[in-house]
């Protein structure tokens, strides 16, 4: 919060509007904040990913190999496939026909609210509001669905 407030402050007054410039007396500062930026940036975990696997996804997925479909499919071998593909499940068209390839981003954007990403979709869930609870949940599908 700080540095998002330092940022402001000083990027608010050090634009040159005409030239749409930094002013060198910004410098410092922005790189005090992409500095501190990082190191404040959360850290997915696997672990928590997991609690909120079993949490709010255990009732319709399974992710070991072989494992079987429930309400949704098994999510063994996720990452990198297409929407959709499972074979032995049966999709929506919206799934089939969304054609994107899984991956930390297009789920990070699906967790949020998979209605709105695929609209006809069936899955009931009603997403991920916090991006750290998406984040953990990601870590963990990465991790677990190889």
């Amino acid at each position: 919060v700080w540095c998002s407030f330092v940022c402001s402050s000083v990027l608010s007054s050090g634009i040159n509007a005409e030239y749409g410039e930094f002013s060198r007396s910004c410098l410092p500062f922005c790189c005090a904040c992409l500095t501190l930026g990082s190191v404040n940036q959360s850290k997915m975990s696997a672990k928590s990913g997991a609690k909120i696997f079993k949490q709010r996804c255990d009732q319709c997925h399974t992710v070991e190999a072989g494992g079987k479909h429930k309400t949704g499919p098994n999510l063994n071998g996720l990452i990198g496939s297409k929407t959709g593909q499972k074979a032995g499940f049966s999709y929506t068209d919206a799934n089939k026909s969304k054609g994107i390839t899984w991956d930390k981003d297009t789920l990070d954007i699906y967790l949020t609210n998979p209605k709105k990403y695929i609209p006809g979709t069936k899955m009931v869930f009603a997403g991920l509001k916090k991006k750290k609870d998406r984040d953990d949940l990601i870590a963990y599908l990465v991790k677990s669905t190889k």
